[in-house]
């Protein structure tokens, strides 16, 4: 049994290695409450939304390959525009962060309600938009920093921002697609690791770890470690069927089950067949 992050619609390779070797696969990214949170997937993506920001900030400067923009301006001097596209958690912790250094923030997302309870909990130069294509294509080429936070549940990213809009912005623009992990949903976009984070395409800085919360340790170790002990203890006490048919958002968790795969978003990725676990429990 292997419980961690999976991320499988990213990676077919290792999908097909969990089914061959019909491991019992349960990620953490698909762990999921009654109300839709992703409790195991939002410690992580609280420290990489943060990170986004600070990141995106140092390779704004001139020495780091950026366009030389300070995030927050100065009086007199317009702050650089940061278009952060998602409004989940990342999305939301990045709003935060580059609100709260002064930043003129665009935040697109496709849910009204979510854009609307942003709008009255977040305070700063903060401008909410219903995602459409022209609207997107609209403030890339503004960007000074774009941030890819968008995630569908299981699934692969879809790819929002097309390499025709990458080529509208600045040179020394930086982007930082948060979503690289899933897939990506910047189509310029491709894995990077910490000791190579960046590269460019076409001018545009472009920071794409899939491992973000990996250069804060013990930030993300205690985060994580706090979110997933509950479910843990209850695998190590219960044993997999009996711990599945206690918790229904452990059971949905899981993605590979005796040579199957149980995660709808995996199977549509990869045009397999899709097997839900109840059929298959014992």
């Amino acid at each position: 049994m292997l419980f961690t992050y999976l991320h499988l619609a990213a990676d077919e390779q290792l999908t097909h290695t969990l089914l061959e070797r019909k491991v019992t696969g349960i990620g953490y990214e698909t762990v999921e409450l009654p109300n839709g949170q992703l409790p195991l997937l939002m410690p992580m993506s609280e420290v990489a939304g943060r990170m986004a920001i600070q990141r995106g900030a140092h390779y704004l400067e001139k020495m780091n390959g950026g366009r030389g923009k300070l995030l927050g301006g100065v009086p007199g001097v317009r702050p650089a525009d940061v278009v952060i596209i998602g409004a989940g958690v990342v999305g939301a912790n990045a709003a935060q962060m580059a609100l709260g250094m002064g930043a003129n923030v665009i935040l697109i997302d496709s849910n009204i309600n979510r854009l609307r309870y942003l709008e009255e909990v977040l305070h700063g130069r903060l401008t909410t938009l219903a995602s459409h294509t022209l609207t997107i294509a609209s403030w890339v080429e503004r960007a000074d920093l774009l941030i890819g936070a968008v995630l569908i549940k299981g699934a692969m990213a879809p790819k929002l921002v097309t390499h025709e809009m990458i080529a509208t912005m600045a040179d020394g623009s930086v982007v930082i697609d948060v979503a690289v992990d899933q897939g990506g949903c910047i189509a310029t976009s491709h894995p990077t690791t910490h000791s190579h984070p960046t590269f460019l395409v076409g001018g545009v800085l472009h920071y794409c770890v899939a491992n973000m919360p990996g250069a804060v340790p013990r930030t993300s170790t205690f985060a994580l470690s706090n979110a997933t002990l509950p479910y843990i203890k209850v695998l190590a006490n219960l044993g997999f069927p009996a711990a599945i048919r206690q918790s229904p958002a452990l059971a949905l968790g899981v993605n590979t089950y005796r040579g199957a795969i149980t995660c709808a978003g995996v199977a549509e990725a990869f045009q397999l067949p899709y097997t839900p676990l109840e059929q298959i429990m014992v």
